[in-house]
């Protein structure tokens, strides 16, 4: 089992990062897959996830209108578009996995990949 997030870096308020998630999960069954951040001292929050056939999707409403999620079907890679970023956008980044569709928060998620920081400045 392994997810692996990449795409982060330093970028100045108002412009865009890419973030991706590649995945290898069981294949018994369906997997959802969510983005999550963690700023310095803070708990994980929840940003956006999507359905395993990537026909459905939810996001935080801190978010809505700027990030966007979406799954590429041949190889399953999700990504976190972000536009428009704040400075407190600023946070390590973290892609999870549930079998679960509509769940936000960190129990719900069986799964983690390592972070990738994404720095705002203003």
């Amino acid at each position: 089992v392994q997810l692996q997030a990449s795409g982060g870096g330093l970028v100045q308020a108002g412009g865009s990062l890419r973030l991706s998630c590649a995945s290898s999960l069981p294949t018994s069954r369906t997997w959802t897959i969510a983005w999550f951040r963690q700023g310095p001292g803070q708990e994980h929050e929840f940003v956006a996830a999507i359905s395993w056939d990537g026909g459905s999707k939810y996001s935080a409403d801190s978010v809505k209108g700027r990030f966007t999620i979406s799954r590429d079907k041949p190889n399953g890679t999700v990504y976190l578009q972000m536009n428009s970023l704040k400075p407190e956008d600023t946070a390590v980044y973290s892609c999870a996995a549930s079998p679960l569709f509509g769940v936000s928060t960190t129990a719900g998620f069986d799964y983690w990949g390592q972070g990738t920081q994404v720095t705002v400045s203003s």
